[in-house]
């Protein structure tokens, strides 16, 4: 008796699917155009959003991945920023060296904090990064180190121009320097949430019970994502003194921790993406929200925060994650 050979089924092929090397070329088409159509105060804004995102990137990965709440990383901002402002001001050194030396000091910094003060937790860590945000602009005002950080009057830096005789304004130079250093990161940081250790990471988030109990070693974990997250605050904190060229202890204030935690919860908590849009957000909103109304902006800005956190609870990024597989399907 003959028998029937059944052939494998292909498994149905998405109905919509993009080639990535066009997402790559509408990507850079997107990052490379204002260059020449953006005016100089808009690249000046684009360049802020773009900083922005890399802070937000770092708050995201202890916050949004590794489960503690951190109300502190202005101080990690701060500290960056002034990193960068003492070495190309005091010792004349060159704006690139600023990022790697803010990097460094704020990762012992953070590994510092975050050693004793991860193993509290919850509501604990978020009022011990609290209070460093609300102790780091009085330490730069003491008159012990006002020689090295100017005290109340801070202290002034000069754009870098472009280099290698390229036809670009130091405005220009600088947009194409911030965002070279922000793909370097934002893919640093996607390789490391994708890698085991990132897994590691998340799997504390969920249940720390259960990953201590397959061996893990949460404290250190926590320690070290903190440490990382501070070292990406700082990075972002050293090419705003760079921008702005301009440091002081007023511009790092406690509300400059919540923006940062705002735009981290607009864009999208636990998401690599949600940094771009939450950096857009926390630098154009205010515009909007004044051009509505001058008498009370805040109010506005206010209702916005609030009808996007009802709109989009996940973020942007969730909806973005909604819409492609809605595409896919």
């Amino acid at each position: 008796m003959a028998t029937e050979t059944t052939l494998p089924i292909a498994p149905p092929r998405p109905a919509f699917a993009v080639d990535p090397r066009i997402v790559w070329g509408v990507g850079l088409i997107i990052l490379v155009a204002p260059l020449f159509l953006a005016e100089s105060y808009q690249l000046f804004q684009l360049t802020l959003a773009a900083i922005y995102a890399i802070a937000i990137l770092g708050l995201n990965l202890v916050t949004g991945y590794n489960g503690q709440i951190s109300l502190g990383h202005g101080a990690f901002y701060a500290a960056g920023a002034y990193v960068a402002a003492i070495m190309m001001d005091k010792l004349n050194l060159p704006y690139w060296s600023t990022l790697p030396a803010a990097a460094v000091l704020c990762g012992l910094l953070g590994y510092g904090i975050g050693l004793p003060a991860l193993r509290l937790g919850g509501l604990y860590l978020a009022l011990t990064t609290f209070s460093l945000a609300v102790a780091v602009p009085q330490i730069l005002k003491y008159k012990g180190i006002e020689a090295w950080t100017g005290g109340v009057q801070g202290v002034l830096v000069t754009k870098p121009d472009a280099p290698f005789g390229l036809p670009l304004n130091s405005d220009q130079y600088l947009y194409l320097f911030t965002i070279l250093v922000a793909l370097g990161i934002f893919l640093l940081a996607r390789n490391l949430m994708a890698s085991r250790i990132g897994r590691a990471i998340m799997a504390i988030r969920d249940h720390g019970l259960a990953a201590e109990a397959m061996g893990m070693d949460i404290a250190s974990l926590k320690t070290s994502t903190f440490a990382v997250s501070a070292m990406i605050t700082g990075v972002a904190g050293a090419l705003s003194a760079i921008a702005v060229e301009f440091v002081s202890p007023d511009s790092f204030q406690v509300p400059l921790s919540i923006t940062l935690f705002v735009g981290m919860v607009v864009g999208g908590v636990a998401s690599i993406i949600g940094g771009v849009f939450g950096g857009l957000f926390v630098v154009f909103m205010p515009n909007v929200a004044e051009g509505i109304s001058k008498a009370a902006p805040g109010v506005i800005y206010g209702c916005i925060l609030i009808a996007f956190l009802f709109v989009l609870p996940g973020g942007v990024a969730g909806l973005l994650r909604r819409l492609a597989a809605r595409l896919r399907r």
